[in-house]
């Protein structure tokens, strides 16, 4: 890549990590779709990125839909290039935003995936056992249910984070937002049989603060905790490729489905929007119009 280029992906990505705070995750999948635009910029022999216009941006357009990019993947790349170039523009580097005419493509609706209270209930039979790893599996699968957290903010809770006299845990979200949320009865205990005996027989020689660990005593990763989930999924022959959301949709769906209030969900989760939690609604209308077409007699 030009030495340009790689300078100003450079500054941009400083610039959300420092003034935007963005997640890990975020700057990695903004840095990965910058790359691929700036790649393109070099087929077409387009030297500076002031040089591309309203004509270029609809090449490359055209060029993400010949690939089959998904609408939500096309969608999130225009975002970030508008971003990339308000940046810019911002900074007096180039004196328009090719983008900003670009309309985005209607995102697909897709309904979050998540367990039925029968599933949870096979799941955590499967979780059971008095080894090391069987425990912090348990305490792990339970704590992720019954906080609705993300696999990234479950990976960095610290030993401090849990108040188990008053059934709390500090969650750090996006954008290093801090929530409070509770925990129940079933994941206190199991994380209590973790933190007695199974993680300090897993630390060994280990010195760190990090609640959840592996099996040598380091911090577990975001990857490890999906590995965890998936064999679990696997051992209890559910016909389902767990992905990292699907226990936070779960948590969220069952407590709709059992009459809790949108406000509290969304808080819950910690979402910024209560648009962001809406979408949960019509997972458990669904849920209602399956059961109302399953047992109406005149259904």
């Amino acid at each position: 890549m030009k030495e340009a280029y790689t300078q100003q992906l450079s500054q941009f990505i400083q610039y959300l990590k420092v003034e935007r705070n963005y997640s890990h995750h975020t700057i990695h999948q903004y840095e990965s779709d910058l790359k691929e635009f700036l790649q393109f910029l070099l087929r077409e022999n387009i030297h500076t990125i002031g040089d591309v216009q309203y004509f270029e941006a609809r090449v490359y357009l055209t060029e993400l839909y010949e690939r089959k990019s998904a609408r939500n993947t096309v969608a999130r790349k225009i975002s970030c290039l508008r971003s990339f170039y308000k940046y810019f523009m911002r900074e007096k580097q180039v004196i328009e935003n090719p983008f900003s005419l670009v309309h985005h493509p209607k995102e697909e609706k897709r309904l979050p995936q998540f367990f039925y209270e029968e599933e949870m209930e096979k799941l955590f039979t499967i979780c059971q056992g008095t080894e090391p790893l069987q425990q912090r599996n348990l305490a792990l699968f339970e704590l992720l249910y019954a906080t609705g957290i993300r696999v990234s903010e479950c990976a960095g809770i610290q030993l401090n984070d849990l108040d188990r006299s008053r059934s709390i845990l500090l969650v750090r979200g996006k954008g290093n937002k801090e929530r409070y949320v509770p925990v129940g009865s079933f994941a206190l205990d199991a994380m209590e049989s973790y933190l007695s005996h199974a993680r300090p027989l897993l630390m060994g020689e280990e010195k760190h603060s990090y609640m959840f660990v592996n099996f040598r005593g380091k911090a577990i990763t975001t990857g490890g905790i999906r590995h965890i989930l998936n064999d679990i999924v696997t051992k209890a022959s559910i016909n389902e490729k767990i992905h990292p959301h699907m226990l936070r949709h779960t948590f969220a769906t069952h407590l709709l489905n059992n009459g809790a209030d949108l406000r509290s969900v969304q808080e819950l989760l910690g979402h910024s929007h209560l648009s962001s939690t809406q979408i949960y609604t019509h997972v458990t209308k669904e849920h209602l119009r399956n059961t109302y077409m399953a047992y109406h007699p005149r259904a």
